[in-house]
């Protein structure tokens, strides 16, 4: 697969800054126009000292604008802090700033979003392999819509989507990604995607090359090995049908082949609406088995010439 998850495309909409991301509760110490002599209710304005209290009053009352001189700053890290604090306060775990930063340190000089460089320093930086399985998991969680590369959306809203600001914090989250993995329908889905997360979106592909396509059924089957996938992959590297894509179609319908027919396939049916590749696979599959056999029952029995010759040196 190369070097990484995101590299199997080489056996051979970045929304920017996200400037909805400021304080929607941050409030701010503009006072209403017209609050200096409109409905004050004819109080008058004395000169030399009001009492505290006094004072107080009339700034309540919006009488006294002349006493605030200066309106408080709204700055960008005070609220970035602020919508912090609000985050956790809803119980959250993160922090859409701390995010933003980590994104800014994988981000291509040119492009708002990580590419193949970037996401290789990443997955270092993370300790994993970028071909394994847990960097497929953390593709899926981002809902990554090409390899190598995750949009600025994509990346901000994975991370909220796993709760996680930090390195540390992904790493954290792996464990329970690999459980939910398992989960049968979480599993399906993870399923579909690596089949859209391998397509060229730029190229408009419709289907997986075959080496691709090879390479990701060995990857999303990592916790789960079917009995029958390694046969399959045979098929497909032999390539007796001359296969060059494989379709959406034939990709779900393995999962589902995987389920129903057992390693043995002897409740495989052609009458039933399986993709016709499947059909080549399996007549491919029995003669393969039945030419094994042939020759295992053919072999001469091996001769046992170290036991033999020390017999004979024994008598």
């Amino acid at each position: 697969m190369g070097q990484c998850v995101t590299k199997c495309k080489n056996p051979s909409s970045s929304l920017g800054s996200k400037s909805g991301d400021k304080d929607p509760g941050s409030k701010s110490h503009h006072k209403k126009g017209g609050g200096g002599g409109g409905g004050g209710g004819g109080s008058k304005e004395e000169p030399g000292p009001v009492s505290g209290k006094a004072s107080s009053d009339l700034l309540a009352n919006g009488t006294k604008t002349m006493e605030v001189t200066a309106e408080t700053p709204v700055i960008p890290a005070l609220a970035a802090e602020a919508r912090k604090d609000e985050l956790m306060a809803n119980g959250e775990e993160f922090s859409l700033l701390r995010i933003e930063e980590l994104f800014s340190c994988y981000k291509d000089e040119q492009d708002d979003a990580i590419l193949e460089e970037g996401m290789e320093r990443f997955c270092n930086d993370l300790c994993v392999d970028p071909a394994e399985f847990r960097v497929l998991l953390l593709a899926w969680k981002f809902q990554a819509a090409t390899m190598c590369k995750f949009t600025r959306k994509e990346f901000v809203e994975g991370c909220k989507a796993i709760k996680a600001d930090s390195l540390e914090g992904i790493c954290a989250r792996f464990p329970c990604m690999l459980l939910e993995a398992q989960v049968e329908e979480k599993f399906k889905d993870l399923y579909r995607f690596t089949f859209q997360f391998g397509l060229d979106s730029e190229e408009g592909q419709r289907s997986l090359h075959r080496d691709i396509a090879i390479a990701l059924w060995r990857l999303v089957f990592t916790q789960d090995t079917p009995a029958i996938l390694e046969c399959w992959l045979d098929f497909l590297t032999e390539n007796p049908s001359g296969v060059k894509g494989i379709s959406r179609d034939t990709w779900n319908m393995f999962l589902n082949f995987t389920q129903v027919i057992g390693p043995d396939l002897s409740n495989y049916s052609e009458d039933e609406a399986w993709p016709s590749l499947f059909d080549t696979f399996v007549e491919w599959e029995m003669e393969r088995r039945k030419k094994e056999e042939e020759r295992r029952c053919t072999e001469p029995p091996s001769t046992e010439t170290p036991e033999t010759e020390e017999g004979e040196g024994g008598s």
